[in-house]
């Protein structure tokens, strides 16, 4: 087209949709479409009226886990054993929409789907697959993935935890910390040292010596069971034992899962904040006239919608690669760090636009600030995750 040409007609009459303004929408297929259709509406008329009540009180009520079950989000990327075997993209769909509501919604699907069910699905014997992954996919029974330790966070292979053998026994000694879903859940998948290296074992509730105690007085991630898991020489039999998994490379693939959904979720949480920001914006006058008519606030509200729109597209097209089998964890680790960082940026940026009205509960945006800064350190910090890409860039590892 040279310079005095114009644009077609149809081009120059549709101005981009606020909500959509790169039209991503269409990169969907229906079934796409309609998973994320059904996980918004869920999310905006069965759970975000009660998700500030629950932030404030810091509790998330152990049925949501069961209405989400009945959604058909728990281990909705699995195969088989009552689960969707949904497409990644659809999967990150649904990690938005959950995450457009509140960080702890989704982190509860991550947990229970990308970590508790995926250890199972993946490393699993036949039969622990058989009896625990039905319940889990309809939120009938509740998961949760000890890893973290008070000492052992960014490095897991220093964890203290122990796993030795009493006759055909399994007994199993030490803590974990800041686990989601702890004190709900009705089996863990807990990671110790064996003298033949890592292993991963699934311990039911109620066995003894295991107990849980949750942790309080947090300021952020509120509307999620954050616990401790103590372990005081439990006895499990053998088969309690992941069968598949021996060292790091069984909870690091549990953790690139979950990270997965981390890419997608935080972009649910910045549309959220853009999208009050917006409305906001074109409500509040001052001087005269919508604070969104001066041009620091559309300088930030552009600024927003660049980052949502930029990070969405880059969690789709991981999302892609995923359902190519393509994907790796590097990538993935490429996605949580820029996507988490974006969505820091979108939420700050947006409080700004709301004032004093932005650190109150009537708005989602301090909510979600908040929630963020707990996305950006687990499932990786951000400096760990910036040397995993640093080692596949210059091949020299920068940990030890």
């Amino acid at each position: 087209m040279t310079t005095t040409e114009q644009p077609p007609a149809d081009a120059r009459s549709h101005a981009p949709d606020p909500r959509d303004f790169l039209a991503l929408d269409s990169l969907l297929t229906d079934e796409e479409r309609m998973i994320r259709d059904n996980v918004r509406r869920f999310v905006r008329e069965q759970l975000l009226p009660q998700v500030p009540e629950w932030f404030e009180a810091g509790v998330l009520p152990r049925e949501v886990a069961s209405q989400l079950g009945a959604l058909g989000v728990l281990g909705m990327h699995l195969k088989g054993y009552g689960c969707a075997g949904a497409s990644a993209v659809a999967y990150g769909l649904a990690c938005l929409e959950l995450e457009a509501g509140d960080s702890g919604l989704r982190s509860l699907v991550s947990v229970q789907g990308s970590l508790a069910m995926f250890a199972i699905w993946r490393w699993g014997s036949e039969e622990q697959k058989q009896e625990w992954l039905p319940p889990l996919a309809r939120g009938e029974a509740v998961g949760c993935f000890g890893l973290t330790e008070p000492d052992a966070g960014s490095d897991p292979g220093s964890m203290r935890t122990r796993a030795r053998r009493d006759g055909s026994d399994w007994i199993l000694s030490g803590q974990k910390m800041w686990i989601t879903n702890g004190s709900t859940a009705d089996v863990a998948v807990v990671w110790a040292r064996a003298d033949d290296g890592i292993r991963g074992f699934l311990v039911p509730r109620g066995t003894p010596g295991f107990t849980t105690q949750d942790i309080h007085r947090k300021l952020s991630l509120r509307a999620s069971v954050t616990s401790e898991l103590l372990l005081d020489d439990v006895r499990l039999p053998a088969e309690a034992m992941l069968p598949e998994a021996r060292g790091l490379r069984g909870p690091l693939s549990c953790l690139s899962e979950a990270r997965y959904g981390i890419v997608w979720g935080a972009m649910g949480a910045a549309r959220s904040c853009y999208e009050a920001a917006l409305e906001y914006s074109t409500t509040r006058e001052q001087f005269g006239r919508p604070i969104g008519g001066f041009q620091l606030t559309q300088k930030k509200l552009a600024d927003m919608v660049v980052e949502v729109g930029r990070g969405t597209l880059l969690a789709h097209h991981l999302g892609r690669l995923k359902d190519e089998g393509r994907l790796t964890p590097e990538q993935v680790s490429f996605g949580k760090l820029a996507n988490v960082d974006a969505a820091l940026r979108v939420a700050r940026s947006a409080r700004t636009v709301l004032g004093a009205n932005g650190v109150t509960l009537e708005y989602p945006v301090i909510r979600h600030e908040n929630n963020l800064e707990s996305v950006l350190t687990y499932e990786g910090t951000a400096e760990v995750h910036s040397l995993v890409l640093g080692q596949a860039l210059t091949g020299i590892s920068a940990y030890r």
